[in-house]
């Protein structure tokens, strides 16, 4: 830049690289662009308007020079910095053709046809019109950065479009190359008309020449091999025609081999004669709105696909969606304030002209001049043009189009996906172009629904002998829940659940309390879980309605967890009446709602064991308290807990089996805590009884064994909320709980978790006998009773050589602890994440 600036530094050599060299480098990339310009004009510009009616029979040549002003536009936006791509090459897609002969035919249809100047002015303002609506909704999606929006739309509709264009460009094919009076019908006049005299060799010839075409492009990949093949077809038809036949062009022209020749001075910017304001019909403009509309929408889909597969071609890591959605705005706003038409980013010219030189700003700036030149050339040359020459390219186009529609996507798309593409490219080819994509967006939402409600939105289910809560119980107590905890049964549902999915879960539901299914697995609770549920609508809100009265008439209660009334599942429940206290969705009662699945767990459990304890009351015949301490009578929202009363039912049975062989042991009693003790214990003194209580099951020493650490236990009474340490404190002792509740809370990297400690256990073993800090931080829930081993007396236990024995026995015993709630853990965890 420094010549340009300093003009006194100038030389011969640095004029000849600046003015020569620099320019005349992309010129073989000028060449193809512009030949691609050129036949994109004959196949796209020449079919612009619908030529077939009488009134467009003479706009071919305007509608080329439309498209030449299109390109010019689009190319001198993108090559002057709007796009990042240096070597963009932007022109009119083909695909906007059909919406065009739409607009086309509706004005004609709403204006009738005793006014050719008034509609011709008002379709070429309407194809204006249309491109700056295009380019105003690109911009606004790139201004604010919605490009990414574009992605949501189904790519099987994106295919069915494009084969839609695909069969409109070969019946539009037909219509060129047998020049057809008006658009091709499926009529007998139609199928007459073409299979008469010369006619059906205009047609049928450019078919077959446009495949072999594409087979030869799919075997040689050149960039010269079409304008190679066009040429020689031209010259092939001339040496014929002319050299074998002896016709002269005034014949072909006649017989509608050669395209008419322009009318002598029609100027390059003929078309905008045809805006005459003073003549259009607005009214007719109005109703080619949707249309329009339609046309935008289509076009948007080009670009998230074209420019990141032109970013990946060029290796260009800095592509900006948002941008190109900018650019594109402006030069379609830009392209239809000049009178124009939509333009976009094409990634094949693009591809063909970077590979042969043209990935600079200055080449798109050469190829946007030579552009011009040639639409300033006018439409003289049309007159010498061949029929079949645009119809071999359009035809090419569409069979292209029809495969990557049709044969492309066969086996790789669902089979209901495949059957909407093929409906969509047929209604849009043949009948519609707006109802093709109305039908296909349709269809998209029918199959999403149908594959949706095909995927379970049951993610698994687990019975209560897997699914355990990490409560921190007894081990009598486990044995019990591990036996009787078939009457739980959890599922986990996920996804989002809406009219089509919920019907497998009731029919599931179903099947569980069928009389067969129920007598041989009777449940008591069964355990709705929503932590991988996203979202509910009204229909599968009011199933769940349904389904909680079909399992309150077997007694069945249904629970729901992860659950919260103030999240968008629980105000779903509560707007159908579900969570209602008064009416309980009408006819039942509510289900019990817990935040969590654990809360959910330990719910179930508490009743199944405060039925076993009124159980074994009953059978001892004992008046004794029926709810005892170690088991919550209420949940987290105060709600009572209830139990199955009928003694007969498979469920009491169950729970009958269960107890009987858990509690029911020769010798032994019950105390105040639902904790088996053998009748010869019952006059010991504490800790004494509560260490044999607790480590029954986990060590096979006496009475008298234990009786030597009794004196290393201090006892300690707490009050409901008092804290006993925290996550990070140095463990100052080992417990065991007399009575009370505890409740633990774990605030970890990976999440929250808690565990409640009842009566009959231990807690803090791990950290105290490994030395290590607290995990987790440990709360009365209740008023408490606990027995500690401190740190200072567990020294002395250790090194006593009357204790070392029973030192070594509780550290035994602590790793067996820690290895089963290590156990309970990963269960529970696991379960959760399942």
């Amino acid at each position: 830049m420094r010549v340009v600036r300093d003009p006194k530094s100038w030389n011969a050599r640095s004029i000849l690289k600046y003015c020569v060299i620099k320019p005349a480098k992309p010129l073989p990339a000028v060449f193809v662009g512009l030949l691609l310009n050129i036949l994109d004009g004959l196949s796209y510009g020449l079919i612009l308007f619908p030529t077939a009616y009488p009134i467009f029979a003479k706009t071919a040549p305007d509608g080329i020079s439309i498209f030449f002003v299109s390109c010019i536009v689009s190319q001198l936006i993108y090559s002057l910095g709007g796009s990042i791509f240096k070597g963009a090459v932007g022109s009119e897609m083909i695909e906007v053709v059909p919406f065009f002969h739409k607009m086309a035919i509706l004005i004609m249809n709403q204006m009738g046809e005793d006014h050719p100047a008034a509609i011709l002015s008002t379709v070429i303002t309407s194809y204006a019109i249309s491109s700056i609506i295009t380019g105003a909704i690109f911009f606004v999606l790139g201004i604010l950065k919605l490009g990414n929006l574009v992605n949501f739309f189904p790519r099987s509709i994106t295919a069915g479009c494009i084969g839609g264009v695909g069969l409109f460009l070969i019946l539009t094919g037909i219509e060129v190359s047998a020049q057809l009076e008006g658009d091709f019908e499926f009529s007998k006049e139609t199928f007459q008309e073409l299979f008469q005299g010369e006619t059906i060799a205009q047609w049928i010839i450019p078919i077959a020449l446009a495949v072999l075409l594409i087979v030869i492009r799919a075997r040689w990949h050149s960039t010269f091999v079409l304008p190679a093949y066009i040429i020689a077809v031209i010259a092939i038809f001339y040496i014929i025609f002319m050299g074998i036949v002896h016709r002269d062009m005034t014949a072909l022209r006649e017989t509608t081999w050669v395209f008419q020749k322009p009318e002598t001075g029609v100027p390059f910017y003929n078309f905008y004669s045809y805006y005459r304001f003073d003549l259009v019909g607005w009214g007719a403009i109005a109703k080619t709105l949707p249309t329009m509309f339609a046309l935008s929408f289509f076009g948007i889909i080009h670009v998230p696909i074209n420019v990141p597969a032109l970013g990946m071609f060029t290796r260009e890591d800095d592509v900006d969606l948002n941008r190109e959605f900018i650019a594109h705005g402006v030069s379609n706003a830009l392209s239809g304030a000049v009178g124009s038409i939509q333009n976009y980013l094409v990634y094949a010219n693009s591809v063909l002209f970077i590979e042969n030189g043209g990935n600079s700003r200055l080449a798109g700036i050469e190829l946007a001049i030579a552009t011009t030149a040639i639409w300033m050339v006018g439409p003289g040359p049309i007159g010498y043009i061949p029929v079949m020459v645009v119809g071999i390219l359009i035809y090419m186009l569409g069979i292209e189009l029809m495969s990557e529609a049709l044969w492309d996507t066969f086996g790789k798309v669902h089979k209901l996906e495949y059957l909407m593409i093929v409906i969509v490219v047929f209604v849009m080819g043949i009948y519609d172009f707006v109802v093709g994509i109305a039908v296909g967006i349709i269809l998209a939402c029918a199959i999403y629904v149908v594959q949706t409600a095909q995927k379970s939105a049951i993610r698994g289910s687990y019975s209560g002998e897997i699914a355990e809560s990490t409560v921190r119980r007894h081990p009598v107590h486990r044995q019990f829940l591990h036996q009787a905890g078939r009457q739980i049964y959890l599922t986990k549902l996920a996804g989002y659940l809406f009219f089509g999915s919920v019907v497998a879960v009731e029919n599931r539901i179903r099947q569980l309390i069928d009389e067969k299914s129920f007598s041989s697995r009777p449940i008591r609770y069964l355990i709705f879980d929503f932590s991988h549920v996203t979202g509910i609508d009204y229909s599968a809100a009011e199933s769940f309605n349904t389904m909680n009265r079909i399992l309150r008439r077997k007694d069945v209660e249904m629970v729901l967890s992860s659950v919260a009334t103030s999240d968008d599942i629980g105000r779903s429940f509560t707007m159908v009446g579900l969570l209602d206290e008064e009416t309980g969705g009408n006819e039942a009662p509510p289900p019990k709602v817990f935040e969590d699945l654990n809360g959910a767990l330990e719910h179930c459990e508490n009743e199944l064991l405060m039925a076993a304890k009124m159980r074994a009351d009953m059978a001892a015949h004992k008046e004794q308290q029926s709810q005892p301490h170690n088991i919550p009578t209420s949940n987290q929202n105060g709600q009572p807990f209830n139990f199955d009363g009928s003694f007969n039912s498979p469920r009491r049975q169950l729970i009958h089996q269960a107890a009987t062989h858990t509690f029911n042991q020769p010798g032994t009693t019950f105390n105040e805590h639902n904790i088996i003790t053998p009748t010869g214990w019952r006059s010991l003194p504490q800790p004494l009884l509560l260490i044999l209580q607790t480590f029954r099951g986990l060590s096979d020493k006496d009475l008298d064994f234990w009786s030597r650490v009794v004196p290393f236990f201090e006892k300690r009474t707490l009050k409901a909320g008092d804290v006993l340490y925290r996550r990070g404190d140095v463990p100052d002792g080992f417990y065991l709980l007399e009575s009370g509740l505890i409740h633990v809370e774990y605030e970890l990297e990976q999440g929250h978790y808690y565990e409640t400690i009842v009566p009959g256990t231990t807690f803090g073993e791990l950290p105290f006998f490994g030395d290590t800090d607290r995990t987790g931080t440990v709360a009365c829930e209740r008023d408490c009773v606990v027995w500690c081993l401190t740190r200072e007396r567990w020294g002395g236990l250790q090194r006593d050589e009357r204790t070392a024995d029973v030192a070594l026995e509780l550290l035994k015993i602590g790793f067996k602890l820690t290895s089963e709630r290590m156990n309970a853990i990963t269960s529970y965890v696991l379960l959760a994440l399942a």
